[in-house]
């Protein structure tokens, strides 16, 4: 582990990873342990509205962090948590009338939303949400359980025989883009540990690409944070998630937009980076770093 990212002590391990870790929500609900019945249960009503449990979606979340509990014994193989076990659990197709052929699909626990997405009826593509408000609830559909972004579709951008990297925009007035800034960093960082202000520059650096402020399902954010949450986890520093491993394979492309990289989006990366950097400093190297040379270059090419 780095320095800048101590280890829980003990007595808040034995506590496990709660939902509050793993989801954006408040109240009791947060504090409490993700239990391996609590994740059961979601993958019941997911089976009942899908056919099966989508990739991605908030049982396999569950399920991961329940297992990961289970091993460190902070909760029982046949353990509910009593917020979910009282409240229950919901899953939500929604109808967009502004968009045909999309869905809202909205998945709850104990009333608080965990995971919104939007499904493309037509091309079976799965997006994380934008948010907006639909019409009636619908009846259950095929979701075929593809990761996010891993079809293609779902953006403006060309990825196909690219090269990744900021040195393309040396030639012929090529423009990096953020996603190719973030695949950059894995070659310039990417044996250090995911840490806190690594996730958050990632975040800042997928919203500035997408124009989505909150973290997009199946994304490099979400990888981002999640990575940060094992590595607190991890015993050893060799089980701990390094920034090549959330970034290195496709980042840009498991964005649904991408952009060129700006001075104005530099300055977003690096303020999300040193402000939650303990020493109010960026990582050499590393995402903020990383964006910004790509912004120079861009500005350099006019």
């Amino acid at each position: 582990m780095s320095q800048e990212q101590p280890r829980r002590p003990c007595h808040e391990q034995d506590a496990g990873i709660r939902y509050g870790d793993v989801f954006t929500v408040t109240g009791d609900l947060a504090d409490r342990p993700v239990a391996p019945r609590d994740a059961a249960m979601m993958q019941s009503v997911e089976c009942t509205v899908f056919g099966h449990t989508p990739k991605g979606g908030a049982a396999a979340v569950m399920e991961s962090a329940a297992a990961r509990n289970e091993q460190r014994r902070a909760v029982g193989h046949s353990q509910f948590s009593d917020i979910p076990r009282d409240q229950g659990v919901t899953v939500v197709q929604t109808d967009i009338p502004e968009q045909p052929g999309h869905r809202l699909v909205t998945e709850y626990v104990a009333g608080q939303v965990v995971l919104a997405t939007y499904k493309s009826v037509g091309r079976n593509l799965l997006y994380p949400a934008l948010g907006g408000q639909g019409g009636g609830a619908s009846g259950g559909y095929n979701w075929d359980g593809s990761s996010p972004g891993g079809q293609g579709g779902g953006g403006n951008r060309s990825t196909g025989g690219r090269e990744t990297g900021a040195g393309n925009a040396a030639r012929g007035g090529y423009r990096v883009t953020i996603g190719e800034a973030l695949e950059a960093t894995a070659k310039t960082a990417g044996d250090k540990p995911v840490e806190p202000s690594d996730a958050a520059a990632i975040q800042a650096a997928e919203s500035a690409a997408t124009g989505v402020s909150s973290v997009l399902t199946g994304g490099v954010a979400a990888a981002a944070r999640a990575a940060v949450v094992a590595n607190t986890w991890a015993d050893r520093e060799d089980e701990e998630t390094k920034l090549g491993d959330v970034l290195a394979v496709d980042a840009a492309t498991r964005m649904p937009a991408d952009k060129e990289a700006t001075r104005q989006d530099a300055e977003r990366v690096v303020g999300a980076e040193i402000r939650s950097s303990p020493n109010l400093e960026m990582r050499p190297g590393g995402v903020a770093a990383t964006v910004a040379a790509a912004a120079r270059l861009n500005e350099s090419n006019g």
